[in-house]
């Protein structure tokens, strides 16, 4: 019996994934091979240690086979990988994919509001700016679109706690307010998800999610606005070819609203093509997003990285950050293939029909 082409697809591309992360984390290794075995066996020296002797550097290179040749020092490193620990971090003093694992929460939280915030936006001013081009709103979009592209989103960040905190005392940096905060260790809430408004809710405390959302609402624009004006001017291009086309032309002569022209003929068009630069948007939000953590005490997985490399370098801590961040945007790129096959009819033509 043949199997459905749909699984032949999805195993093609689960295997391009696998071998994008064995490249990618080789090429990680790699780059940690540069430093020579004594160098990198200070990375693995606890803070907390005094004096380091050449027999204790000695004793490190040989645990962590630090002169072994290069594919069996990566083959001891996947092995760490695959043990469910990725190491021991002498900075964070636990192990470092429990680590990532407890503060992912926070980022997922950030990064998926900054999506519900960018995309609709997105296609929607797009949409309406590439309707009718050359108008008041289209004018404003451009300019507004121009601006969020040529602003860095570290930039934006600083200025607008400067304005908006520093300034007015307005959104304060932090998940939640601090009183609130302690309030909440004395009343014995609950963490089920990690992420603060989805507590607040499931805690059955309207305040807690909306003091939760009023801290998301500078870091999801500061992380959004670059990527909401990328977005719009992708859809504005794509709506202005396509409002030409014959058959939005047929559809308006036979009276059609444009309310419908626009969101049942063009958009359900215009989305196939742009699911490219939402993923790709999301990838960025990926790696963009711990800079925004930063900026706005979020103790999110960028906690992990900057405690690596606050007082001395920490290889374990380094490394695991890099791959798990690698392991999203690679998994990003699988499901934007899953869903171009699924949603453009072109693609599904050629991939999944029997």
């Amino acid at each position: 019996m043949r199997s459905h082409p749909f699984f032949g697809f999805l195993a093609r591309r689960l295997l391009y994934a696998l071998l994008s992360l064995l490249v990618v984390t080789m090429v990680l290794y790699a780059g940690a091979m540069l430093v020579p075995p004594e160098g990198r066996a200070q990375l693995y020296i606890p803070e907390t240690r005094g004096t380091v002797t050449d027999a204790y550097i000695r004793a490190i290179i040989r645990q962590h086979h630090l002169e072994e040749p290069y594919l069996v020092q990566y083959g001891h490193w996947m092995r760490e990988l695959f043990d469910g620990t990725w190491g021991y971090s002498p900075t964070l003093r636990e192990e470092v994919l429990p680590a990532l694992l407890r503060r992912t929460p926070v980022t997922l939280e950030l990064g998926l509001y900054s999506l519900l915030a960018f995309i609709p936006l997105g296609l929607w001013s797009g949409l309406i700016a590439g309707w009718e081009p050359g108008r008041p709103f289209d004018k404003f979009f451009r300019l507004t679109a121009f601006m969020g592209t040529a602003m860095p989103p570290f930039i934006l960040g600083i200025l607008l706690l400067a304005i908006l905190y520093a300034r007015f005392s307005l959104f304060p940096p932090g998940r939640i307010d601090m009183m609130l905060a302690l309030e909440l260790q004395r009343t014995g809430f609950h963490n089920y998800t990690g992420m603060m408004t989805v507590d607040a809710l499931l805690n059955g405390r309207v305040d807690v999610f909306g003091n939760a959302l009023k801290h998301l609402l500078l870091p999801v624009i500061t992380l959004s606005l670059f990527h909401w004006a990328t977005l719009g001017r992708v859809s504005r291009t794509m709506m202005m070819e396509e409002r030409r086309k014959d058959y939005l032309l047929a559809a308006r002569a036979r009276g059609v609203t444009e309310t419908t022209l626009i969101w049942r003929h063009a958009l359900p068009t215009i989305m196939a093509p742009s699911l490219t630069g939402i993923a790709l948007s999301a990838a960025s939000i990926v790696t963009g997003v711990y800079v925004v953590e930063a900026i706005f005490l979020f103790n999110g997985i960028s906690g992990v990285i900057i405690a690596a490399m606050s007082y001395q370098p920490d290889a374990p801590a380094v490394l695991g950050f890099s791959v798990y961040s690698v392991i999203i945007v690679v998994g990003l790129m699988l499901l934007l293939d899953i869903l171009q096959a699924l949603v453009d009819p072109r693609v599904r033509a050629e991939t999944l029909t029997p």
